[in-house]
């Protein structure tokens, strides 16, 4: 997992680096670059290597399940770095899209045995982490354009996981890498890492924090959705439930922007 998030954010800042060089150049100053860098650390280097290394101790559903309690932390650091009032409709926007989101995961797979304590903290890390690098974004992006900023957080995240990606490269079997492998990774490296994140930054320029928080339970919905096109996996009458959850909570939100 770390050298193929070394492999992503390297193919992150080289898709990010030619749109750039298009554009004009990276125009940041010391202090800026300096800045995004340390959020680039918590996001990429931190928050992701929790996220890994949780799921690892861990369950794929108990990582789904604690890490979506992220937009209820937004909330949190947006009140307290951005002045951003808790109100009762953010509230209650959350309050359905959470519901949902436990809907759709289906909190009966999860799994909070003590064996899986430790995996289960890393991703509570990683759901506060993410967090705070979500509001930093937006306390960031007043004073810089959304590609320098994503393309200089994506470096901050490189000295935690690539000396990583080189450990675990010394250690564990890769497998065999076929056209599909690389296919996979040059898709995650340049449309879920370079794109997604940008869009991703994007919207927190662009909306107050605990809006824009809500879109992160989206991705259950949608991972779900691609498991049933792609992999034949079933659609049950709590998935559907939960995503209309979902869609009212961001519905509700929207309503105040």
């Amino acid at each position: 997992p770390f050298t193929l998030v070394s492999l992503r954010l390297i193919l992150g800042i080289l898709t990010l680096a030619i749109v750039l060089a298009i554009r004009g150049g990276l125009k940041v100053n010391r202090q800026q670059f300096l800045q995004v860098f340390g959020v680039g650390f918590v996001g990429y280097g931190i928050s992701l290597s929790l996220q890994f290394l949780g799921t690892k101790l861990s369950t794929a559903a108990n990582g789904s399940l604690v890490t979506s309690a992220t937009p209820a932390f937004v909330l949190l650091f947006a009140w307290i770095l951005l002045s951003e009032r808790i109100t009762l409709r953010k509230f209650i926007a959350l309050l359905f899209a959470t519901v949902g989101v436990i809907a759709v995961i289906d909190p009966a797979t999860a799994q909070l045995n003590p064996d899986l304590f430790l995996g289960n903290i890393f991703l509570l890390g990683a759901a506060v982490t993410w967090a705070l690098y979500s509001v930093l974004v937006r306390k960031t992006a007043q004073d810089l354009d959304v590609l320098p900023l994503s393309l200089i957080a994506f470096i901050g995240g490189l000295p935690i996981v690539v000396p990583a990606g080189v450990w675990e490269l010394n250690t564990v079997d890769v497998g065999a890498i076929s056209l599909g492998v690389v296919g996979g990774v040059l898709f995650l490296g340049i449309i879920s890492t370079a794109l997604a994140m940008v869009l991703w930054n994007n919207a927190f320029a662009i909306l107050d924090a605990g809006s824009a928080s809500l879109t992160f339970f989206a991705q259950p919905v949608v991972g779900t959705l691609l498991g049933w096109f792609f992999l034949g996996e079933k659609i049950t009458p709590l998935f559907l439930l939960g995503g209309v959850l979902i869609g009212i909570g961001i519905l509700i939100s929207a309503r105040e922007n």
